[in-house]
């Protein structure tokens, strides 16, 4: 019958080896809930700290407002110590102030994007990373994401101005296989992975010591989980042929 594969035990979440260790995530990354206070106008704050999270490669800073709360937030690059941060409408255009996309103008950076106004931000949040505010539409906002794909969000999803601070991170060598072990399992990565066609066939679909899969790579997204390998879904695989026709 063969053994079951590693995202199917992995799911089940029952082995330690697969657990999210829960200490490893020191704080939860989220904006203030959006109330009056800086919908009206804004609230000053002061960088107090600065929060390496082994879980993100982001670095966290520890903002204190003057309504005595602390925020947390992604730290800009150029941050720092004592520096004074805004949150609300009215904020200044200043590197890491947080205010709602219908005031940022177009062509400012902006990172720790809400996908909808008042979720606590979910795009652009990796260390070094920012999404281009290209055009406003009325109450929408279009930006464009470090992947290049465009997208429209409400102008009342909030984000912070500039560029999250760690860039050139991925850039760093690691040097030796020790250094990328525990760089994947501070983020309850799986790590090293081998590839299916170096499996048994009782392992992987895609194992028998054929060295190459054997059999479609594409699989129906209704396949049961055994069969769920390889490009689920998948409209077509490899290059793109290009039409053919030139000019005449």
């Amino acid at each position: 019958m063969g053994k079951k594969l590693k995202q199917q035990i992995r799911g089940k979440g029952k082995q330690p080896k697969y657990k999210a260790k829960s200490h490893k995530y020191k704080l939860k990354l989220s904006y203030r809930s959006y109330d009056e206070a800086e919908k009206e106008g804004f609230l000053r704050g002061q960088v107090i700290n600065f929060v390496d999270d082994p879980a993100r490669n982001a670095i966290i800073a520890s903002v204190m407002l003057e309504n005595g709360e602390v925020s947390n937030i992604i730290a800009c690059e150029g941050m720092k110590l004592g520096q004074e941060v805004q949150l609300g409408s009215s904020a200044s255009l200043e590197m890491g102030n947080v205010m709602p996309l219908s005031s940022v103008p177009e062509g400012m950076y902006v990172y720790n994007v809400e996908k909808l106004p008042g979720d606590g931000g979910k795009f652009v949040r990796s260390a070094g990373t920012y999404a281009l505010v290209v055009m406003k539409d009325g109450s929408k906002v279009q930006l464009k994401l470090p992947s290049n794909k465009l997208i429209t969000v409400d102008g009342k999803a909030r984000a912070q101005l500039g560029v999250a601070a760690g860039g050139g991170i991925k850039e760093r060598p690691l040097l030796k296989a020790g250094v990328a072990y525990y760089k994947h399992r501070a983020k309850n990565r799986l790590w090293p992975k081998s590839r299916g066609v170096k499996m048994s066939a009782y392992d992987h679909p895609f194992g028998g010591k054929q060295h190459h899969e054997g059999k479609p790579t594409t699989v129906n997204k209704n396949a049961v989980p055994g069969q769920k390998v390889g490009h689920i879904r998948a409209k077509h695989t490899g290059r793109k042929q290009r039409k053919s026709g030139g000019a005449k």
